[in-house]
């Protein structure tokens, strides 16, 4: 299980049960390297704003605004994510070449520039692919989040 720390944004009570809104802030290690300005990732990573990650979460431990959790998820959650975003790009741009070759480039009669095209639409269409599924696995991985632990008070 993966974990990370998040903020308690809002809590909602209901029946012994607390529904909490979680952000958790996603930045880049660049933050805390010494090299950063003279590294090409540091300058990108001062120009693209951290993300902040938001979550729902139902539990029975009592909890405030403000407080500092600690929250985990299933690996098999990132690493789903990381096959749909990388692998199925790469994988269509493989069969638009496998297209391109075996039959687009002999019926029109060209060379390498309809192999090239055609492995340039089925990458876009792997990636539009991606962006497509992307959000139900998300929906999907933020219901298997669950609080291990409170950490922090809240900062007034």
């Amino acid at each position: 299980m993966m974990t990370a720390l998040a903020t308690v944004k809002g809590v909602q009570s209901d029946s012994g049960e607390y529904h909490i809104q979680l952000s958790c802030e996603q930045k880049t290690s660049c933050s805390s390297c010494a090299s950063k300005k003279s590294c090409g990732t540091g300058l990108v990573s001062n120009v693209v704003k951290s993300k902040a990650l938001l979550w729902h979460l139902t539990t029975k431990k009592s909890v405030q605004a403000g407080q500092v959790v600690e929250i985990g998820f299933p690996e098999k959650s990132l690493l789903q994510s990381a096959a749909l975003v990388y692998i199925v790009p790469l994988l269509m741009m493989m069969l638009g070449t496998a297209i391109g070759q075996h039959w687009v480039a002999p019926l029109l009669g060209t060379g390498e520039g309809a192999l090239i095209v055609c492995a340039f639409i089925f990458m876009a269409l792997g990636i539009y692919l991606a962006k497509f599924l992307s959000p139900q696995l998300e929906k999907r991985s933020q219901q298997e989040v669950v609080l291990l632990r409170v950490l922090g008070e809240p900062i007034v």
